[in-house]
């Protein structure tokens, strides 16, 4: 008689043992995992065990002092992290619904801090009742599976989708703390008239290695300008632009700074621009909006995404840009 055949369970997985597994696996302590979920050790691995029952399959090895991640565990942490983050993030949506009204909102860290950042303050005192939700970082987010409502990203036109709706182009220029422009009219400083003065001078460069960098370098600008093989006194590599832009502020460095970015810091004397408008030059970049599905249907992220409209047509004066013909802020891309 064959022996008989193992049949694997069908039903669904709790969610309580789940949340305690990837506690244990992103803490590797079951002490640690307890603590964080206000559970008893014991508690914990009891879940645990259930678990690994339910699975037929071994999670954790387990030794006297440290606790590590099976090649059965490491599969199915990458499956419950994606799992529990849509659903935590579908809970928020619900309460968030039934309470104040939130729009979740993506970006990059230098477009936060130089131009939506400021910018809100005046939203806000108009929409009390709202909050922004602002993540920075460098990483696309999936609109379409995340809690995010709008994204504010920089890119070629033939990056985007076509339903982005571009906000304004790029345009680079030079930028120096008045102090030093002023040191340097005075002639107690080197000067600063012309591209070949930057020899005297240190420049700002961005530390980046991605394809849009080669449009934001020195090295482009100065080819621009008949000085190719130009070097300056010295390199000051930086992440950020943010970074760039607060190093010539403090007059440490000369930085060649994204117009729409520090528009405002010029008009307010904050910056100076020592070739005027003979130093700026355009770029294949701009910036855009998107909204996510979800977010179209809400009427708070339609008003933020149509007050971003409105900020962005007046950073588009400020920089001299024409108004693209029909920008919808909902979506319909203009370039």
């Amino acid at each position: 008689m064959n022996p008989p055949v193992h049949q694997p369970r069908q039903r669904p997985l709790a969610i309580g043992p789940l949340r305690a597994f990837e506690a244990v696996a992103r803490r590797l302590s079951f002490s640690a995992a307890a603590e964080e979920l206000y559970l008893t050790q014991s508690a914990v691995s009891r879940q645990i065990r259930s678990l690994e029952e339910e699975l037929g399959a071994t999670l954790f090895q387990r030794g006297t002092r440290h606790v590590e991640l099976t090649a059965d565990g490491l599969l199915l942490q990458s499956a419950v992290l994606a799992v529990l983050e849509r659903l935590d993030g579908t809970v928020r949506q619900i309460r968030q619904a039934r309470g104040r009204r939130v729009v979740n909102v993506t970006t990059f860290a230098s477009f936060a801090s130089l131009w939506l950042i400021p910018r809100l303050e005046a939203f806000q005192r108009e929409h009390p009742d709202m909050d922004i939700r602002v993540s920075a970082h460098d990483q696309i987010v999936d609109l379409e599976d995340s809690e995010i409502d709008i994204a504010l990203r920089y890119n070629v036109p033939k990056g985007m989708p076509s339903s982005a709706q571009r906000m304004f182009g790029e345009v680079l220029t030079p930028v120096a703390g008045p102090w030093m422009a002023a040191q340097a009219a005075a002639g107690q400083a080197p000067a600063l008239r012309e591209a070949a003065d930057l020899r005297q001078h240190t420049l700002a460069e961005e530390d980046d290695q991605r394809p849009s960098g080669l449009y934001l370098s020195w090295r482009r600008w100065l080819a621009t300008q008949g000085h190719p093989e130009l070097q300056p006194r010295r390199w000051m590599y930086l992440n950020f632009t943010y970074q760039q832009i607060q190093a010539a502020v403090s007059g440490q460095a000369i930085a060649l700074a994204r117009l729409p970015l520090v528009v405002e810091s010029l008009q307010r004397g904050e910056l100076v621009e020592p070739f005027g408008a003979a130093g700026r030059i355009d770029s294949p970049t701009a910036y855009w909006l998107l909204l996510s599905r979800q977010g179209r249907s809400r009427p708070e992220v339609v008003e933020f995404a149509r007050w971003i409209g409105e900020q962005a047509a007046l950073t588009r004066q400020a920089i001299g840009e024409a108004d693209p013909a029909g920008a919808d802020p909902q979506g319909d891309r203009s370039s």
